[in-house]
């Protein structure tokens, strides 16, 4: 079942791409995915298709500066402010409300935004390697990578590069699945490899260091805790550790954590017992929607 794409106008008139997966009117809450600061949409590609053809309509997207959304002229405009008003447009331009939310990291900082501006949109959640307490360590070795990826000269170059980065967080990974990964960092673009995102959504991380962590969103979690939540907690993550799943769980007694083992910051959500686990999850948040 092959997803066919979507354009929206954001607020300021960029467009905006959705991958949209399955029925448009099953009649169920849609699963809206929201991916991390330099992805895109084709991370949940397994996961959209395993929905999919359970009769779920499923809608990715590439947040403006990724995949094939446009990239904003203002880099000052890669913030989660205007990021949630384009995710709120979409929302309204789709017809997708209430829908269950996954957010991989950034993705997840959003849907804690939009559940404490829009509780009623939010019929459930999965925040994949996220919480209100973001480590700086992690949030330094991301800034150290951003818009400075080497140009690789094909996809199998691509994923050594890739490995040579992120091999300690992902040790298990074959070269197959570097090379995929490969494939959804760059892409080929007149003649030369080229990364999937604006460079210059460097300029998020541009103030910030370890010695000025960022505020707590703790409030925004609470607002979240309220629903149907599933935490998915990479063991080897540097993003989200292991106290603020304790704090997270302990204010939220009801949210499930999936800890993956052998993977960081984020896990892949590609496997078929966590793509299993995801969408009988997803089934259960229909109650609240109804």
């Amino acid at each position: 079942m092959a997803a066919s794409s979507v354009f929206v106008t954001a607020p300021d008139g960029l467009k905006l791409h959705v991958r949209e997966y399955g029925p448009r009117n099953s009649g169920r809450p849609a699963v809206v995915c929201l991916p991390g600061l330099t992805r895109t949409a084709e991370d949940f590609d397994a996961l959209a298709l395993a929905l999919a053809v359970r009769g779920r309509r499923v809608l990715a997207l590439d947040s403006r500066g990724r995949g094939r959304s446009d990239y904003d002229r203002d880099p000052g405009n890669y913030t989660l402010p205007v990021e949630l008003a384009d995710l709120m447009g979409v929302l309204t331009a789709c017809e997708a409300e209430p829908a269950v939310f996954v957010g991989s990291s950034r993705g997840g900082l959003l849907t804690m935004l939009l559940a404490a501006q829009r509780p009623m949109a939010v019929a459930g959640a999965v925040l994949n390697d996220i919480g209100p307490v973001i480590e700086p360590k992690g949030l330094m070795r991301i800034k150290g990578y951003v818009g400075k990826l080497p140009i690789p000269r094909n996809y199998g170059e691509g994923g050594e590069i890739l490995r040579r980065l992120f091999g300690h967080q992902f040790p298990n990974q074959d070269d197959a699945a570097w090379e995929a990964s490969a494939r959804r960092a760059w892409r080929e673009e007149n003649g030369r490899m080229v990364v999937t995102y604006d460079v210059n959504l460097a300029h998020t991380l541009k103030g910030f260091d370890a010695d000025s962590p960022i505020p707590p969103l703790w409030p925004q979690f609470d607002a979240l805790s309220r629903m149907p939540l599933i935490l998915v907690h990479g063991a080897l993550s540097d993003i989200l550790s292991a106290e603020t799943v304790t704090a997270m769980t302990g204010r939220c007694r009801g949210m499930e954590v999936i800890e993956v083992p052998d993977q960081g910051h984020t896990p892949l959500l590609s496997g078929d017992d966590i793509v299993s686990r995801l969408t009988s999850f997803v089934e259960r948040c229909d109650a609240r929607a109804a």
